[in-house]
């Protein structure tokens, strides 16, 4: 990326994002090739007079864990991991995979334990999340690998991320302001709501959100960002859905995934590619085909799929429900150690309605100024 851009996301990560304060303890984590952006949020760091501590994630590793570990081994919850999610003010995490197919040939079932084991702890972060003791920010740093997954250049993947975390504009904090304003309109309107229905191709879903808060997401735990989120009554989804756009999932690649829910719960699940594997994270724990989150996608600058979730779901006139773990900031209480994201389509032919009246159609709300 340009200089001006990692400076630009630098500076917004440091003092927007996380909001680093003298004396803080600040996590840096990233694979080697982030290293230009992981140098001068350090620097940014000591500038604000707190304390960095950077983690360089090595690429294979998780591979050989996977290939060599046995079930004590992968039950293991990282020391490291437990300092920094209990004990850390701020942590910026940059995703920045050289490889997103590397889980493609480990043993689906050890991924499980490995992910099951880590849901204490998971649970541990998001609290303090919750709570305001911890700044917690997931970036990304444009890779060779991101660029094929999307079937873009590697300098068009690089132009459409800056266009979607704002660094392309003079002043991206700004920018992150103006739409955090937006998205309070839509999150005043949806407040005392009871019900949503979700209609689209091949989708008719309802949801209870009654006693539910929406949240707004204008860049503060996610860069880039651009979401509305909430988590549905638990026992409340009902319907069925279909998710057009390819989902990757620990290296694996699955299409055209359709879900049935009855009381809450997936009862009947089917993909067009690697559905076994589908079924395998479905059946992870008690919780995890129940619905952990509702959000709509606002950021206009991610204009198609790319592959990679947290464009993806951020990406303007689509919907995303996540499977699994719920937020207790927004009233969530299901448990589980997936939080699996599923992106909907509603940019043709597609509506969502709160207590029977229409406020969203072909991808845009049709409330606020």
């Amino acid at each position: 990326m340009a200089d001006l851009h990692i400076e630009r996301i630098a500076a917004v990560l440091v003092d927007y994002s996380v909001s680093v304060r003298q004396g803080d303890l600040v996590q840096i984590a990233g694979g080697p090739i982030a290293e230009p952006l992981i140098k001068e949020i350090y620097r940014l760091t000591l500038a604000r007079g707190a304390h960095p501590y950077v983690r360089i994630l090595l690429p294979g590793l998780q591979e050989l864990l996977l290939e060599h570990a046995d079930t004590s081994q992968l039950e293991h919850v990282s020391l490291l991991d437990t300092l920094f999610v209990e004990r850390f003010d701020a942590r910026i995490l940059i995703e920045s995979e050289t490889n997103t197919k590397r889980f493609s040939q480990s043993d689906p079932s050890k991924q499980v334990i490995h992910q099951a084991a880590g849901r204490e702890l998971k649970e541990t972060g998001l609290l303090r999340i919750a709570s305001g003791a911890c700044r917690v920010c997931w970036t990304i740093f444009p890779t060779p690998a991101y660029a094929q997954d999307a079937e873009m250049s590697l300098r068009g993947f690089e132009e459409m991320l800056s266009k979607a975390c704002f660094v392309d504009q003079e002043d991206p904090i700004a920018a992150w302001r103006e739409e955090e304003r937006s998205q309070a309109q839509v999150v005043q309107y949806l407040a005392g709501k009871r019900e949503l229905r979700l209609v689209a191709p091949d989708t008719d879903l309802r949801v209870s959100i009654e006693g539910r808060a929406f949240r707004a997401c204008a860049g503060t735990q996610n860069f880039p960002d651009g979401e509305i989120y909430s988590c549905p009554i638990e026992d409340s989804a009902g319907g069925h859905v279909f998710f057009p756009f390819p989902v990757r999932e620990e290296g694996r690649e699955m299409r055209g995934i359709r879900l049935w829910f009855e009381g809450g719960r997936v009862v009947r699940e089917s993909a067009e590619q690697n559905e076994s594997y589908l079924t395998r994270v479905l059946d992870t724990d008690a919780g995890s085909r129940v619905l952990g989150e509702f959000a709509f996608g606002t950021n206009r600058g991610v204009q198609r799929p790319t592959g990679n979730m947290m464009l993806d779901e951020k990406m303007a006139g689509t919907v995303h429900l996540a499977l699994g773990h719920g937020y207790a900031e927004a009233g969530g209480v299901n448990q589980s150690s997936v939080h699996w994201d599923l992106v909907c389509d509603l940019r043709q032919d597609s509506a969502v309605y709160a207590d029977g009246q229409m406020f969203y159609k072909n991808g845009r709300f049709l409330i606020g100024s």
